[in-house]
């Protein structure tokens, strides 16, 4: 955003007739009563306002906003009176904050679906405050885990599963390669499946990683999953109909998540692994009823044909690259020859 739009929008949210707001107190200041337990009443509720004055010095606003920056409405002592309707509409309030500095990012949670849930009157989805903390604010990645466990508060049991997958494992061990929340869902835009368009997209999430060579050499996963899946007949299907408007989700077809899993993703080769040969036929019939134990046969799985696997597959293939330019070109070849004909014959 342009710098003079930001002065307009700062001027603005100060309110009228007020160059600048007035000088709150220091920060020791308000540690004098804020370090020591202190409770207000917001609708008959006793809240707590004590502030771990360690946990504030570690944040990573310690040497970057002082107490008054982020409680405007706190720069008077006494406090005035703030006739909050709830404790949970205190923190929706504080939360507003966020804006003056992280502007960009709080406009993108305005299209999340949290951010919608709280236009439904849902006062217990999550805001700025609820992700990052409040007075003790740290770096979202670091450890690697911080994420999962933050987005654990509220999706304990999805959590759980996510934890026991191949990706969880791997960033329970800090490894920087592998997917958590944010990597698939976004961070401050989070989306999820209840969105239009959201299933469509799952093969380009998870080909952002799958089609990474230097991220797939380490582990030594092959990269053409992505570019076999669109060349078969699931992701040739799915690129049709995601050029469709309305396409309905319960015509679609197979995406990743639907032979691999979502959160309990787990190697291929393990015995759980539903891709597993033994297990294959069972996950062709969720969509594919009556599916016997050789119906997993035609499909050629995330090989490309060669000499090697499927060559009957390949030998086909080779004979198109052959025959159709042949039939094509003689196509093309006796035309002219009548054009030719004709033009003599005149």
């Amino acid at each position: 955003m342009p710098l003079p739009v930001l002065l307009i929008f700062a001027l603005v949210a100060q309110g009228p007739g007020s160059a600048s707001p007035p000088a709150g107190p220091a920060d020791d200041e308000c540690q004098t009563c804020h370090a020591e337990p202190v409770d207000i009443t917001i609708a008959g509720q006793q809240r707590s306002v004590r502030v771990d004055v360690e946990a504030l010095r570690k944040s990573v606003h310690a040497a970057k906003a002082s107490c008054a920056d982020c409680h405007p409405d706190a720069r008077e002592i006494p406090h005035p009176e703030r006739p909050w309707s709830s404790p949970r509409q205190f923190t929706l309030a504080a939360s507003e904050q966020c804006r003056q500095c992280h502007f960009t990012d709080y406009r993108r949670t305005l299209d999340s679906v949290h951010a919608e849930a709280v236009k439904r009157g849902d006062q217990t989805a999550p805001v700025c405050v609820d992700c990052h903390g409040g007075h003790d604010i740290q770096s979202p990645n670091v450890p690697r885990t911080r994420v999962a466990a933050t987005c654990a508060k509220c999706h304990a049991g999805i959590a759980r599963i996510y934890a026991n997958s191949v990706h969880g494992r791997d960033v329970a061990q800090n490894i920087a390669d592998v997917p958590t929340c944010t990597d698939c869902h976004r961070t401050h835009d989070i989306a999820g499946p209840t969105q239009a368009g959201w299933r469509s997209t799952t093969p380009q999430i998870c080909g952002r990683c799958h089609s990474d060579q230097t991220r797939m050499k380490k582990y030594s996963l092959s990269t053409n999953v992505l570019t076999t899946y669109v060349a078969d007949f699931h992701g040739k299907t799915a690129s049709f109909r995601k050029a469709t408007r309305n396409a309905s989700p319960e015509t679609f077809v197979a995406v990743c998540s639907d032979c691999h899993g979502t959160h309990d993703v787990v190697r291929a080769d393990a015995a759980a692994s539903p891709v597993l040969k033994a297990n294959l036929a069972h996950t062709c019939e969720k969509c594919h009823q009556g599916a016997g134990a050789q119906f997993p046969a035609s499909w050629l799985s995330h090989y490309e044909p060669s000499f090697s696997h499927a060559p009957a597959v390949y030998a086909v293939k080779l004979a198109y690259w052959f025959l159709i330019p042949f039939v094509i070109g003689g196509l093309v070849l006796q035309i002219l020859l009548h054009l030719w004909r004709v033009a003599v014959n005149r």
